[in-house]
């Protein structure tokens, strides 16, 4: 079975963090939705996504080809009626396409935007389907994830034995992969099943309430407090207080600060002392910028904090308001609350903001991504340079101020 996690029309609704991978590449839970579509299937998962991604993300075309909307998360219901699902035939979601089924001259028709769906023969079905629409749904889908997504992972293997300096709640919703080091921590998992990755670690005097997944070579620093649904990606170092965020990987907010409620990219960095509010004073519900719209829109949420794009990071003592969007490699920084949104590629803070050159961009993202034994190529700068390019409408002052 060859899988290819494809990008709808509604991927836009998902920028920033969709500016830098396809919606397949998100993660929610303890995996990438495309990681989740490999447990499950145990089968090759590559993308059909936008031109300027694809030299990352390819496609691999094989005799016959099973195309899943990349938003859509997978379930044993859903994998029922994919199975069973014949050349030709497709599923939709109201005005939405799930998935269907082309042999390979058709795959490569479709890949290169020369075939219409249109053609398709509908298939009747009948399940809730679980989907990534806003990027806020990362978050709000999160505890449920890592519940499916601790099932699959630790199926059929052994927990770590916990440390005797620990406290744990509920041990038998803890699992501990090999390498993992845990010491002197509360871990209440009565909640929320815990997951601790490989070669992972959780400093002493930590505190961590369920649903939490730590994945592989991240650490919780001393003294952290960390409220579920929490997912903390690969190669992060996360410390101070966090509720119901998922961090994608190789990111850090490492210090004292609190962010709730929210998503943060790769390469990221969040300064010593920085918030972010995810509460309105007045309650209200949060309305969050939408770039296909240019406006900012309702979520239906009365918490929701900020959505920080790949490669953005912040000085210390920053604070965010409620309901912010960062862009890609925005650098902020400076006393009071910045603007709402922050628009890709800024440099700066409340006081106002300057374009941060693609030069200088290319010169941060290579020396962090280095720290990590991470080339920085040239597929990056590509990438990163057309985001540049079709983000600038949102830099608003770039006709008057120089760039730095």
């Amino acid at each position: 079975m060859n899988i290819i996690l494809f990008d709808d029309e509604y991927r836009v609704n998902l920028l920033p963090l969709a500016f830098t991978r396809p919606c397949g590449a998100l993660r929610v839970g303890i995996f990438t939705i495309a990681e989740k579509w490999q447990h499950y299937l145990n089968c090759n998962v590559s993308f059909k996504t936008q031109k300027y991604l694809s030299k990352k993300f390819n496609s691999k075309i094989d005799i016959t080809n099973i195309f899943i909307n990349g938003r859509y998360l997978p379930s044993n219901k859903l994998i029922e009626v994919l199975i069973n699902l014949k050349e030709n035939e497709i599923i939709t979601d109201n005005n939405a396409v799930v998935a269907f089924v082309l042999n390979e001259n058709h795959s490569i028709d479709f890949i290169n935007d020369n075939f219409s769906l249109a053609e398709l023969n509908n298939v009747n079905q009948n399940i809730e389907l679980s989907k990534v629409k806003f990027s806020y749904d990362i978050f709000r889908l999160n505890g449920e994830e890592i519940e499916k997504d601790f099932d699959l992972i630790t199926k059929n293997k052994k927990s770590q034995n916990l440390s005797s300096s620990n406290k744990a709640i509920c041990h038998e919703n803890i699992f501990i992969e090999e390498g993992a080091k845990v010491e002197f921590s509360i871990l209440n998992a009565s909640s929320g099943k815990i997951f601790i990755g490989k070669n992972a670690q959780i400093m002493e005097g930590s505190l961590i309430r369920g649903p939490f997944a730590l994945c592989n070579n991240s650490e919780v620093k001393m003294g952290a407090k960390i409220y579920g649904p929490t997912t903390v990606g690969p190669y992060s170092k996360v410390g101070g207080e966090i509720n119901n965020c998922v961090i994608f990987g190789y990111s850090n907010k490492a210090h004292d600060g609190f962010i709730g409620n929210s998503v943060i990219g790769e390469w990221c960095n969040i300064g010593a002392d920085s918030n972010s509010s995810n509460l309105k004073n007045n309650y209200a519900e949060v309305k969050l910028w939408n770039y296909p719209s240019q406006k900012y829109l309702k979520t239906g949420l009365q918490f929701c904090g900020i959505i920080m794009a790949d490669h953005t990071k912040c000085g210390i003592n920053t604070m965010f308001n409620t309901g912010t969007v960062a862009g890609v490699s925005a650098n902020i920084f400076g006393t009071g609350f910045p603007r709402n949104f922050i628009p890709d590629f800024s440099w700066g803070g409340s006081s106002g903001f300057e374009t941060f050159s693609l030069e200088k961009v290319f010169d941060v993202a290579q020396k962090v991504m280095q720290r990590r034994g991470v080339e920085f190529d040239d597929k990056e700068k590509e990438i990163l340079t057309y985001i540049f390019n079709e983000t600038s409408k949102f830099r608003i002052w770039e006709n008057s101020i120089k760039q730095i």
